[in-house]
């Protein structure tokens, strides 16, 4: 897996577990799955802003997800 998937999924993985753990909180339950959802995808973007030469910028972002995208509907 390159680095350029690794942040994409991670950022995808994260934003679709925030839901979770907003909605497990306010039901007064906890937020294991989401909580775990949220350590993967930190854990996917941190991999991936250490193994990329050079990093990331914030502009590189969306970029990178159209070529990641764009890579899989080819």
């Amino acid at each position: 897996m390159d680095p350029d998937l690794g942040l994409v999924i991670g950022l995808v993985v994260g934003v679709f577990a925030v839901p979770g753990v907003v909605s497990a909180l306010s039901d007064g339950r906890a937020p294991r799955a989401a909580s775990i959802a949220v350590l993967v995808a930190g854990g996917l973007v941190a991999w991936a802003l250490m193994t990329k030469p050079g990093g990331y910028r914030l502009n590189d972002l969306p970029d990178v997800v159209v070529e990641v995208v764009g890579r899989f509907l080819n």
